[in-house]
């Protein structure tokens, strides 16, 4: 009887377990160091389980950006349709929300997590919760931590699925680094990805505005821009829009040492308007109101303009205009890996064949986070795990009956 150690129970391993079951002569055992399996993935769904989005394949694969080239074979094999029909297969619905998210009918992840457990469970697949993985012994033996001591087990085959770094609390805490790289594999530092940042607040600010939404804003750094909002926090900024642009930010500050965003404040109203708006007598307005009533800036917004501009800006009608078309939010830090949605680098999928197996490492596979892409918020993180989850379960499959092709 051949076995398969499958190490991570989140989406990618249990896609890569269900491909190699139920098939006679192969033992699937999944190990995670949680007390329960699909922690974070139950996470990701506590606010409504965005499972994948609508948009056509191309504009899809355009969001794993620098990596699309290496994600959309892996999508070609299971895409979002797929991933649709899958959880269709599972007995449960799902709809497109206006944005064109995709959602379960019932928008939790529970119903889905418990309907593929079972599923599992009924085509042998034996799981093992509490069981943090060390590396390997000298014989290439898998070590585990457990409540019961530290074990030793044989595989055939290995898939790792163990995550990125963010989110530790629920089993993500990049542990697998150091093993890995040991071993020669090549490996991106762990980075945040889909993060807030870090702001050098004034006390007042802080004081006042922490809490507080900025809302209907457009946000842009070198050519990318996108409209939405985000949120005012003790320490900085962080949000769906913060989160859709925190790549480039996050790059800019390595890259440079500082960046900015760039805020429009009045994304209706043209600079032209702006000024001729601003331009009206102010009479015995105070500033703030002037704001109010010419242009709609007030509350947070006049607040970031007073953060941001020396007084001669704001008395002055064009660079005050100006300033509401492109205000410069200076960041200094992204928030830490651990507060990150999610996790750019990984295992380069230069160290990996087209069956995502370590080329350093023969019959060892990696799907998941583990591997060196990002994707921002909207379904893109949870269809690439799953499909990298499939694509490495069937090459485990291919691996272990060599005589047989990649069936992709």
């Amino acid at each position: 009887m051949l076995r398969v150690a499958i190490i991570g129970a989140g989406p990618a391993g249990l896609m890569a377990a269900e491909q190699l079951v139920p098939v006679d002569g192969i033992d699937v055992d999944i190990f995670d160091a949680m007390p329960s399996v699909g922690r974070k993935f139950l996470m990701a769904g506590k606010g409504g389980m965005n499972i994948t989005h609508s948009e056509p394949l191309p504009a899809f694969v355009a969001r794993y950006g620098a990596r699309a080239p290496n994600i959309a074979p892996l999508l070609d094999v299971f895409g979002p349709q797929a991933l649709r029909e899958w959880i269709a297969n599972l007995g449960i619905e799902t709809f497109v929300g206006t944005s064109g998210r995709v959602f379960p009918s019932e928008m939790k992840a529970a119903p889905l997590l418990r309907a593929w457990l079972h599923r599992l469970r009924a085509a042998g697949v034996h799981f093992h919760v509490r069981h943090r993985w060390l590396g390997w012994e000298e014989d290439g033996s898998l070590r585990f931590a457990t409540p019961q001591g530290e074990v030793a087990l044989q595989a055939d085959v290995v898939i790792l699925a163990l995550g990125g770094g963010s989110w530790a609390r629920l089993g993500s805490d990049g542990a697998w680094v150091p093993l890995l790289a040991a071993r020669g594999v090549q490996i991106q530092p762990l980075r945040p990805s889909n993060c807030g940042f870090d702001v050098a607040w004034s006390n007042h600010f802080r004081e006042r505005f922490a809490g507080q939404p900025v809302k209907s804003v457009l946000a842009s750094i070198g050519q990318q821009s996108q409209q939405g909002e985000f949120n005012i926090t003790e320490n900085g900024i962080e949000g769906g829009l913060i989160y859709a642009l925190s790549a480039p930010l996050r790059d800019a500050l390595e890259r440079d040492g500082r960046a900015s965003l760039t805020l429009d404040l009045a994304p209706g109203r043209s600079l032209a308007r702006l000024i001729a708006d601003l331009s009206r007598p102010q009479g015995r307005d105070s500033l703030s109101n002037h704001l109010r009533r010419r242009v709609g800036i007030e509350g947070v917004k006049a607040a970031l303009l007073r953060e941001f501009c020396p007084s001669e800006t704001l008395t002055a009608t064009n660079s005050l205009a100006a300033a509401i078309k492109a205000l410069a939010v200076p960041v200094i830090a992204t928030r830490p890996l651990d507060e990150a949605i999610s996790t750019a680098g990984g295992v380069c999928f230069e160290a990996l064949d087209e069956r995502l197996m370590l080329r350093q490492l023969p019959g060892t596979f990696v799907a998941g986070e583990m591997l060196d892409w990002e994707a921002p918020t909207g379904g893109y993180l949870l269809t690439a795990g799953f499909a990298s989850g499939y694509v490495a379960g069937q090459g485990a499959r291919a691996w272990l009956n060599q005589d047989q092709p990649l069936r992709l």
